[in-house]
């Protein structure tokens, strides 16, 4: 059984397409990867040989497009660079992990961190007061929910279907509890109970051998295959074998298992009753669906898309399936206003979403956090004498404002930087957070896990009283959450990044529903990105790819006219031409390409990089002392690193002088060649010399944020080995980002608006 997401990504729930009837119908998604080929040798130019610019025109061979993997831009958008397309590491969307481990933590935090000022506890009793305040939560809810529920009383199609149903439910005719939710109108109250700080939550216990055991005898009978026993176990608990028993479908926990696989296995257990329209098929797919959704960026989906894309799985009735699912608790179901009130006794337009509960507490409490600091203040404080240089406009506007977004590229990134020192100088505890390793910057993985940072207070929020956080784009809504939660009352948050980059590998897009809820000062920085590279990748964020004049050759195009002369010119570029002719290191430049297959992705780049720079057996993993790698130590975080060496405990890493060990079973999963990566990977980091292949099977996977985000990459060089010829300026001019569906923007605009019309 296949787990490669490449191979495996559903088509994007929000965007179904017409398919031939049955469940196997939408599970087409692409021929296997191809190997490198094996092209006949062809001689680089030298840098300084080829045309300036990366327009058409200076393109003098167009390469034949061969085959465009299927994976490629699926692979990219949906597994969001984790070590292998589809492996556990990459898959940051367990079903297994269950929504509330997803949601509930970053919730109660929120809740927990409001209360300032009280004594530390034990373990045990912090779990214990966030566990009473969990329960009056849960019970406040439920309470909120016993009257009648007079919104909706105006709707009508699918939105008065939604309603029924959950009527049905407080009704007493189903009896699983069901949320409707819309946008608040006030801000929430906070927890009664006292708040304590809540310990990290405990990771899911192992699964016994006997466990482990009982679902490998269970998958052997559905002919499944014995490698998904633990991930299987782990994912369903204690009692997995007998749940796998009962609802074959559960199987779809499993991370990589398709539903064409889950119904053979379901037939194999269940025989003729495994029919298509089961509702224990239909269950498992609405959760499956929308953990899919989750890894292509959305925090919930439209009601009238997730019927069909259930029609697409041959779910004979997915209008009643879909409100069995809501019925039954499995997900919730949002109603959101459209457009501005309307008088009274005319129909208020709305969309209804659905969604998981995980996401959906995620976003809510992102939402309360960040109401909360925007309406901390209300005179600013005096900081004119430090507001000078770059960064004076953004240093007023963070005086009087708790909440601050700051945009810019590159170079913008000096304007933050000012605020921090002139912060520092007036004797304020301050904090720099980035993606990924900066100078003066921690990770915000560091921070929030407090392996690095000013750690926390009693209360287990931030000691700071300014953080700020660049690459904001790439803050998905769970750690989003966590982190505003922990930011203390009285302090300030910016969040500055490049709307123009690709967005985060998580679900959510924070920062541009944050700009979008135009809820706090904007702030634009105008400082340009200096040379022709800058030049050319602002061109690239307004749909223009323009010759740049570069009389450095710090901007050269190389074309190629298949992936075998792209894999050789990009070998030869690294190793003998960027270095000669610019003295830049060959540890200092980076291969960029679109996806991780292919015949000319990062797998057989990387495979001919260390042929020709580091050649060796892989002795470990396929791995050799030397060997410049990535680790992915979690969804979405990719930690350029190099082997030292391997032992018994496992693959010995240098990460920028941090040492790294990672167990030789987490090897496969966590660990792959980094001369070669994915934008996704590439984001947030810079080098002096970037080479961005283009092969023309990857035509299909560009977008103008993927080329904004690989050619910004570059500090002084930029070499893109060209195969797609016209592909290439269509998609900065045509493909926009994917859009997501989120409930950020919404429920942000109705707690700051709310707030602000209180009386004082």
């Amino acid at each position: 059984m296949s787990t490669d997401r490449q191979a495996d990504a559903p088509k994007d729930p929000a965007t179904p397409e017409a398919a031939p009837s049955g469940t196997e119908a939408a599970e087409r998604r692409g021929a296997a990867e191809a190997g490198p080929e094996n092209a006949a040798p062809h001689a680089a130019p030298e840098p300084g040989t080829a045309a300036a610019g990366t327009g058409a025109a200076g393109t003098t061979e167009a390469a034949e497009p061969s085959p465009a993997e299927d994976g490629a831009a699926e692979g990219e958008e949906a597994a969001a660079d984790g070590p292998e397309d589809g492996d556990e590491a990459g898959d940051g969307n367990e079903a297994g992990d269950g929504d509330e481990a997803k949601g509930g933590a970053g919730a109660q935090g929120a809740e927990g961190g409001e209360e300032a000022g009280k004594p530390a506890l034990s373990e045990a009793a912090a779990e214990l007061a966030a566990q009473k305040v969990e329960r009056e939560r849960i019970a406040r809810r439920k309470a909120e929910r016993q009257g009648p529920v007079d919104a909706g009383a105006k709707l009508s199609g699918k939105a008065a279907d939604l309603l029924a149903a959950v009527r049905a439910v407080e009704s007493g005719e189903k009896p699983s509890p069901v949320y409707f939710d819309e946008a608040p109108v006030a801000p929430r109250r906070a927890p009664e109970a006292p708040a304590a700080p809540r310990p990290a939550r405990p990771a899911a216990p192992a699964p016994t051998a006997a466990g482990i055991e009982g679902v490998r005898a269970v998958l052997a009978r559905g002919g499944a295959p014995e490698a998904l026993a633990v991930p299987a176990a782990t994912a369903l608990g204690e009692d997995a074998a007998e749940r796998l028993a009962e609802d074959p479908w559960q199987l779809l926990a499993v991370s990589g298992v398709r539903p064409t696989q889950a119904d053979g296995f379901a037939r194999a257990l269940l025989g003729q009753d495994a029919g298509p329209g089961d509702e224990r098929r239909a269950a498992a797919l609405v959760g499956w669906l929308l953990e899919q959704a989750a890894l292509k960026g959305h925090t919930a989906l439209e009601a009238p898309t997730l019927e069909a894309a259930l029609a697409q799985y041959g779910v004979p009735d997915p209008a009643g399936s879909l409100e069995q699912a809501i019925g039954e608790g499995a997900v919730l179901v949002f109603q959101e206003p459209l457009g501005p009130p309307v008088a009274e006794g005319e129909e208020q337009p709305v969309r209804v979403l659905v969604g998981l509960e995980g996401y959906a507490l995620a976003e809510e409490s992102l939402a309360d956090g960040l109401a909360r600091l925007a309406n901390t203040f209300n005179d600013p404080a005096d900081w004119e004498k430090a507001a000078t240089g770059p960064g004076a406009e953004l240093i007023r506007a963070a005086s009087g404002h708790g909440l601050v977004t700051h945009t810019g590229g590159e170079a913008a990134r000096a304007e933050p930087l000012a605020l921090l020192a002139a912060a520092r100088d007036l004797g304020l505890r301050v904090c720099l957070a980035a993606h990924t390793p900066a100078h003066g910057a921690v990770t915000v993985a560091d921070l929030l896990s407090g392996a690095a940072g000013p750690g926390r207070d009693a209360d287990g929020q931030f000691a700071v009283d300014l953080l700020v956080v660049l690459d904001a784009p790439q803050l998905d809504v769970e750690s989003a959450a966590a982190l505003v939660e922990s930011v203390p009352d009285g302090a300030r948050l910016v969040l500055s990044g490049d709307p123009g980059v690709l967005g985060s590998a998580g679900p959510g897009r924070v920062f541009a529903d944050v700009l979008a809820a135009r809820a706090c000062p904007q702030l634009v920085s105008r400082t340009p990105d200096p040379g022709p590279v800058g030049e050319l990748v602002s061109g690239v964020g307004v749909g223009e790819l323009n010759q740049v004049d570069a009389p450095g050759k710090e901007v050269v195009i190389v074309p190629v006219r298949d992936a075998g002369e792209a894999v050789h010119r990009c070998v030869q570029l690294v190793a003998e031409s960027v270095p000669r002719a610019f003295g830049i290191p060959v540890d200092a430049v980076q291969v960029i390409t679109p996806g991780h297959g292919g015949s000319a992705g990062t797998r057989a780049l990387n495979a001919a990089l260390k042929e020709r720079l580091n050649p060796g057996p892989g002795r470990f993993g396929g791995f050799d002392p030397g060997d410049r790698v990535v680790h992915v130590p979690s969804p979405g975080r990719a930690v350029p690193a190099r082997v030292v060496s391997a032992d018994a405990q496992g693959l010995h890493l240098d990460a920028a002088g941090a040492r790294i060990v990672v167990p030789k079973e987490q090897v496969e999963s966590r660990v792959r060649h980094g001369w070669a990566v994915t934008a996704h990977q590439a984001v947030g980091a810079r080098w002096p010399a970037v080479v961005v292949v283009l092969p023309g099977d990857a035509a299909q996977a560009l977008s103008r944020d993927w080329v904004y985000t690989a050619f910004g990459r570059a500090e002084r060089h930029l070499s893109v080995v060209h195969g797609v010829d016209q592909a290439l300026p269509r998609a900065v001019a045509e493909v926009l980002p994917k859009p997501r569906t989120t409930r950020l923007t919404g429920l942000l605009r109705a707690l700051v608006a709310a707030a602000r019309d209180q009386p004082e």
